[in-house]
């Protein structure tokens, strides 16, 4: 398989770009979600943003997709962010009703257009291989957005995911960072909803930080080794469904090609954990024989 014929063409190089973008932008804020255990509260938000898409689609046609989705995602966050610290409701309680009501008000919604089978799979799958200039553009934009508002909050985000109870002795409004955690997210999905849709998204969100994390303990290398697993997963994707449909006749589509490949990255990532750990456990093991050993050679000598 040639992993660069493809993007010869214009719009197989938009959505290499697009996704390379998404890849680095998606694995380095799934960390963030992987450290806090958010998989399920990222999940219920890539639902919630849907019926925001879908008025915008209704209201502005295909430009007004993006900004649908960025009103819902605020509400989103704000909303999540409520329901999950009260205690009168169970977290997940709160999250299923979220998900299920707002979802289906997106259903409803795009139910009512005569092409409704064709603009809900356009919604919930994406149409990456149809990404234009100004959706580039527009994640860009919000990549920045991301990148300075992670540099700005790296250090109380992160005391925040690992010890709370220290965060708030240290002054920090854990509130007010749980809501710049679910912006976050919710800008990702955003930036990715037009390209992979409201569902693909949580793939990109989550697999790569979950198999960066099977390859590494540290934190140092598991934000780099997501955005690397990112970034190869949507090149590898887009480079398989093209081979398959153009030298095969075997139709696969791009956005659902590319989050199984990431999920092949991470049972790939998977299995070199466990050889990793394996070795470590080695290590650790014939630590104190040679340590022994050493003490026997120096005894005898002696």
């Amino acid at each position: 398989m040639n992993l660069f014929e493809p993007f010869a063409t214009p719009f197989m190089a938009r959505a290499l770009i697009e996704l390379i973008i998404l890849g680095a932008l998606a694995g380095t804020v799934g960390v963030l979600v992987l450290l806090r255990k958010l998989a399920f509260v990222t999940d219920t938000m890539t639902h919630t943003v849907f019926p925001g898409v879908v008025i915008g689609y209704l209201a502005a046609g295909e430009g007004g997709i993006f900004w649908g989705a960025l009103a819902a995602g605020m509400v989103t966050a704000a909303l999540l962010t409520l329901l999950t610290r009260r205690r009168k409701v169970s977290e997940d309680a709160a999250l299923a009703m979220l998900l299920t009501s707002l979802f289906a008000l997106g259903v409803v919604l795009v139910s009512r257009q005569s092409g409704y089978t064709t603009d809900l799979t356009a919604f919930l799958f994406g149409r990456v291989l149809t990404v234009t200039g100004e959706q580039l553009a527009q994640t860009a934009l919000i990549s920045v957005v991301v990148i300075v508002m992670l540099a700005l909050l790296r250090r109380p985000l992160l005391l925040r995911a690992f010890d709370p109870e220290t965060a708030e002795a240290a002054g920090y409004r854990t509130g007010l960072l749980d809501v710049a955690t679910n912006l976050l997210v919710a800008v990702v999905i955003v930036a990715a909803v037009r390209a992979v849709g409201t569902i693909l998204v949580i793939a990109l969100l989550i697999v790569p930080a979950a198999a960066a994390r099977a390859l590494s303990d540290r934190l140092a290398l598991i934000v780099p080794l997501a955005v690397v697993i990112g970034v190869l997963g949507g090149w590898f994707g887009l480079a398989t469904s093209y081979e398959a449909s153009i030298h095969h006749g075997v139709r696969l589509a791009a956005g659902g090609t590319v989050v199984l490949v990431l999920t092949g990255l991470y049972l790939l990532a998977g299995l070199g954990g466990v050889a990793r750990r394996r070795i470590v456990r080695r290590r650790a093991a014939a630590g104190p024989l040679d340590q022994a050993t050493a003490g026997i050679s120096t005894g005898v000598t002696g």
